[in-house]
């Protein structure tokens, strides 16, 4: 696409017209891209998942999906023992977010509350729908600060939404400071746990019915632990209730038969998804410690990425990023506050992060001259 036009298309609401459009991280096409900037699994789904996938027929093709992807919703009711009615299917969990906003933010109102910094989309879908952000910062260590839920408040907002792990700092907050901040919020609670497959622990003890808590909304994929960033189907976890209120915002057939049979295929073999996250978890102690040594600040992570602070009186991060896109080794840079100094880095293969610091050590000797 081209540079966007300062003359409004005349059919288009002012908000769109003046919105930023979410920026993904390139997908190159190029076969030799050492490719980590998108937090994508570098291994491969359960060999169930493609089994699955060819074991769709032509008839089910020619006819119409489940609607609500019933198989699915009760394996995955199964697997995080809950009922069937807690779980609603999206088109990744980019598609509940969309809807939980629809559902739960006033257009021009009583709207969308976050932390800074956060998963961009949030303020894109909350401009689109035309309600209210409220950002309030993370502290200094990447944590929530405890008076999260009274700013919201104070602010009249409708939804938090909170990314744990975070990103994109990978710091997970643990269960207790959740619960306090769902207890003291007065709308709904969105946690989105897309990265939670490479944690320690997940937050669906909040859905206890002994916790009486009815406004959590956990958000899932299966684009990262599972594999599947191109089939593009995540699920939402709830209060029956909750999930009752946003099927209404829900496309008609919002996930086809194909997806369908592959994420229900995904979830049986858990077992064998988690292989790859264990692989993942111990690459990515092996590239922070890498890091560590060569001068770099590496925040803690519980995710499949770190981020990395290069060191001060080398390269900048934005000159690094450059560097290394120059030699096929992609990572992602933002120019924002608090990370213009940083880079994101996926955890790739043993062979894709050795690849990475050779690179690094390469970019880096050329900078000081040679030395």
């Amino acid at each position: 696409m081209g540079e966007r036009t300062a003359i409004p298309m005349p059919y288009e609401r002012d908000n769109i017209h003046r919105l930023t459009p979410y920026t993904p991280g390139e997908q190159p096409q190029r076969a030799d891209v050492v490719k980590l900037n998108t937090n994508e699994n570098p291994y491969p789904p359960p060999s169930a998942v493609l089994e699955a996938i060819r074991g769709v027929s032509a008839d089910q093709l020619r006819r119409y999906p489940p609607p609500r992807a019933q198989q699915f919703r009760e394996a995955a009711a199964r697997l995080h023992g809950l009922s069937p009615e807690q779980v609603i299917a999206t088109n990744g969990g980019d598609e509940l977010l969309r809807m939980a906003v629809t559902v739960f933010c006033e257009p021009g109102g009583l709207g969308l509350g976050e932390t800074y910094p956060t998963y961009s989309l949030y303020d894109v879908l909350a401009e689109i729908h035309g309600t209210t952000i409220t950002q309030v910062p993370l502290d200094e260590d990447w944590s929530v600060p405890e008076d999260f839920a009274s700013r919201l408040n104070d602010r009249g907002c409708r939804l938090a939404l909170l990314v744990n792990p975070h990103a994109p700092s990978g710091r997970r907050e643990p269960l207790d400071k959740l619960e306090r901040i769902a207890r003291a919020f007065r709308g709904v609670v969105l946690i989105d746990e897309a990265y939670v497959d490479f944690a320690e622990a997940d937050a669906i003890p909040l859905l206890d019915p002994a916790r009486g808590l009815d406004n959590v909304l956990l958000l899932r994929t299966l684009s990262k632990g599972y594999s599947l960033a191109g089939l593009r189907f995540g699920y939402g976890l709830g209060h029956p209730r909750l999930i009752e209120t946003l099927d209404k915002a829900r496309d008609s057939y919002n996930t086809d038969i194909l997806a369908q049979a592959a994420a229900t295929a995904a979830l049986s073999a858990r077992d064998e998804a988690s292989k790859s996250w264990e692989r993942v978890i111990a690459e990515r102690a092996r590239l922070t410690a890498a890091l560590r040594e060569r001068g770099f600040t590496v925040a803690p992570s519980q995710t499949n990425f770190v981020l990395a602070t290069p060191p001060a009186g080398g390269l900048s991060a934005q000159a690094m990023y450059r560097a290394l896109y120059d030699r096929a080794i992609f990572v992602r840079y933002w120019d924002a506050p608090r990370l213009h100094d940083k880079l994101r880095i996926t955890v790739g293969t043993p062979e894709q992060n050795d690849a990475l610091l050779g690179a690094i050590a390469e970019v880096s000797r050329a900078a000081a001259g040679g030395r």
